[in-house]
Order: structure tokens, then C-alpha cells, then sequence
């Protein structure tokens, strides 16, 4: 008879190990909600819950750290969300940096490229010490 030939080894797993969870290589049996610093290694950097392929979880501990997570959420010791804001050059906007200025679009107004060397709001500066003046007159009548 011929001999059967080895199994086959996924494609997919050739050549990586497999993660091991931050649980059980610090031995916690518990997972308290009141943790906050070991449920934040479980959550991204916009507070949502890390899947158990990046964590290394098993089933079990993953559905307790959710869990652990939900219930910090409600006490208010983790927030359910972070707001990430990103800064956008002028240059940038719109996408249009390779093809010179836009001609035409919302917020071109020629008045703004004739002072564009003028900070905005010069014309409507007050002195510093006029301000305080009004002030004490109004509050002496």
C-alpha cells in the first residue's frame, strides 16, 4: 500500500505563532471592571474593544473583558468613545495641492487676496486702555 501523505498546514498560519493572551501570562483569574489600566490594553486608541485575534483572548476571556469593559463604560471609568481630530493644511484641501489653486469655488473672495498680508480683524481693534474706562463708567451710573 502506498504511504498517505502528510496533512496539509493552512496557508494562512505558515510561518506565525499564535498570540498569547496578556491574561495568562500575568495569571489573572479575575477580571475586575474597577482595572482600568488592564481593560485599557484591551481597548484601541478610539475605545473600541480589541478583537480576540490582535489580543490573543480565548472565547471565554474575551466575553469577560467585554464584558469588564461595558460595565467600566457605565460606571464612567472608561469612555465609550474618543474623539480623534486630524489638522488639514490649506494647501491640501480638497485634494487639488498638483493642480494650483481652484478658481471660482466656495471660499475664494478677492478682497481676501488683495490684504492677504493684513492679519484679519485689524480693523476692529481696541485700544487696551480705553476698555477698562468704559467699563468703571458704566458701573459708577
Amino acid at each position: 500500500m502506498a504511504k498517505k501523505p502528510p496533512p496539509r498546514k493552512n496557508h494562512k498560519d505558515a510561518g506565525r505563532k499564535k498570540k498569547v493572551s496578556v491574561l495568562t501570562t500575568e495569571k489573572v483569574e479575575y477580571i475586575d471592571y474597577k482595572d482600568v489600566n488592564l481593560l485599557k490594553r484591551f481597548v484601541s486608541d478610539r475605545s473600541k474593544v480589541r478583537a480576540r485575534r490582535v489580543t490573543g483572548n480565548d472565547t471565554q476571556q474575551q466575553a469577560e473583558v467585554a464584558r469588564a469593559i461595558k460595565n467600566a463604560r457605565e460606571m464612567a471609568l472608561m469612555p465609550y468613545a474618543v474623539r480623534v481630530t486630524t489638522q488639514r493644511n490649506n494647501r491640501d484641501r480638497g485634494g487639488r495641492s498638483d493642480r494650483g489653486p481652484r478658481e471660482g469655488g466656495r471660499g475664494d473672495k478677492p478682497e481676501a487676496a488683495e490684504n492677504a498680508d493684513a492679519p484679519a480683524g485689524d480693523d476692529e481693534m481696541v485700544d487696551a486702555t480705553e476698555a477698562p474706562a468704559e467699563v468703571e463708567a458704566t458701573e459708577e451710573s
